[in-house]
């Protein structure tokens, strides 16, 4: 039997995983927001409305994020490698079937439900895998991963307008199905890692394999209520942006410069946020609280511009909402340990996908009652602000009066935020005092 090492390698193959997790995601969240462009062109062969045509993609991420929890669970039970392979075929399926679509409903079921599981057997087990090859880069490297999400976007959606015009939406599907097939090489490079701390054998029940009994663990039931109510807005600029630019009379050019503002902010934001967790100078809880409040006000302040602000506040918005992305995700480990966070990020992708469903559609019927999107705005970044409120509940994300000094080693594997036995404050001038005390 291989012996297991004493903590993350903190590099090493963990670099391949992180590029395999960059591709995973360009190629599930990244061609999900590149697929509306083919929306106009199955509205108009289907004979069908926009709102018809909507569903597909909208059925997808559903599926995607509600099915996120099945995904990490088959991890646990037989490993990220199988689970993610068969996820890329799965994916790859669904757009080869819906090439040959005769309904809408085809559509529906290929890239909504078949499509949309592939996805869902893919991100969490990925990502899941990443956290636990590093321990202080680990931020660094899944805010490196997830930026596959603005670079694919940026390539994917020129290609896939390119597609269109040349090959039809027929074409471009099957083509999709060619490359979304890519997604099975990737979960070939994520290499199991046995780590301290793993659970002796794989979960005896299907609730125990889903990681339900992390809901048990008050600093996690803290994060999820708390990433829960973030999800209620965080998704609302992805779907309400552009047309809320529109609104403000900023034109067809000025709405793409704003969309674009805020998508090089939030992709720069990730990498830099990345780096600025990964010193230790301020707990992950903490950071997570501070960038969590901070996009809550950047989506305040788009409800409330014109004009050539908007355009700033689009930017700081991205800042703030590119900084909250990694840290959701890196600050998972210290809550649950290394040995459960493929099933806490399923879970996480669960919560927001709830927050998710709520929130554009709660947005869309605002601006139907209101005229305009400020009401939207204003109430989805209310959501945002009561969830960053809610994680100042977790541990150290609050200063206390304790004195905090760096690590010189990386923190337990087991969950550096879990619960650690108090030292006693002892009388001033006892023989035994210490400067690390607990208030």
């Amino acid at each position: 039997m291989t012996p297991k090492p004493a903590g993350p390698p903190d590099g090493g193959w963990g670099w391949v995983v992180a590029a395999a997790a960059f591709a995973v995601n360009g190629l599930s969240y990244g061609l999900l927001r590149s697929l509306g462009l083919a929306l106009p062109d199955l509205a108009e062969h289907f004979d069908r409305s926009a709102q018809d045509t909507a569903w597909v993609s909208a059925l997808a991420l559903a599926v995607q994020q509600a099915a996120s929890p099945v995904g990490s669970a088959l991890s646990t039970r037989w490993g990220a490698r199988p689970v993610v392979m068969v996820g890329g075929v799965l994916t790859s399926l669904g757009f080869v079937f819906s090439a040959f679509a005769r309904s809408l409903l085809h559509l529906y079921l290929g890239l909504g439900v078949l499509a949309g599981s592939g996805w869902a057997l893919v991100f969490a087990p990925a990502l899941g895998t990443l956290s636990r090859y590093f321990s202080r880069r680990r931020v660094l490297a899944v805010g490196l991963a997830l930026t596959g999400n603005g670079a694919s976007s940026l390539l994917l959606a020129p290609a896939l307008q390119l597609l269109l015009d040349n090959f039809g939406w027929r074409g471009a599907l099957l083509l999709l199905g060619a490359i979304t097939l890519h997604l099975t090489p990737c979960g070939a490079l994520l290499r199991p890692l046995a780590l301290p701390g793993d659970p002796l054998g794989p979960p005896r029940s299907p609730l125990a394999a889903l990681g339900l009994g992390l809901f048990t663990r008050r600093a996690f039931l803290v994060f999820a209520l708390g990433t829960a109510l973030v999800g209620g807005g965080y998704f609302v600029p992805y779907v309400h942006l552009a047309p809320h630019a529109l609104d403000r009379g900023l034109g067809g050019y000025g709405a793409v410069l704003v969309v674009a503002v805020a998508a090089v902010g939030d992709a720069g934001a990730r990498l830099l946020c990345g780096w600025l967790a990964d010193q230790g100078w301020v707990p992950l809880p903490r950071l997570l609280a501070m960038f969590g409040a901070l996009t809550g006000l950047g989506l305040l302040a788009v409800g409330l511009s014109w004009g050539g602000p908007l355009l700033a506040a689009a930017g700081a918005y991205g800042l703030s909402a590119g900084s909250y992305a990694p840290l959701v995700f890196g600050v998972l480990p210290g809550l649950v340990g290394v040995g459960g966070v493929v099933q806490a990020t399923g879970l996480v992708m669960m919560l927001m996908s709830l927050g998710g469903l709520l929130g554009p559609p709660l947005s869309g019927f605002l601006r139907d009652e209101t005229g305009d999107f400020t009401a939207s705005f204003l109430v989805c970044s209310s959501f945002i602000l009561s969830g960053s409120f809610i994680y100042m509940g977790l541990p150290s994300a609050l200063p206390s009066c304790r004195p905090a000094s760096r690590p010189g080693t990386p923190p337990p594997e087991r969950g550096e935020l879990l619960p650690n036995p108090q030292v006693t404050l002892l009388p001033p001038g006892g023989p035994h005092s210490t400067l690390d005390s607990t208030c």
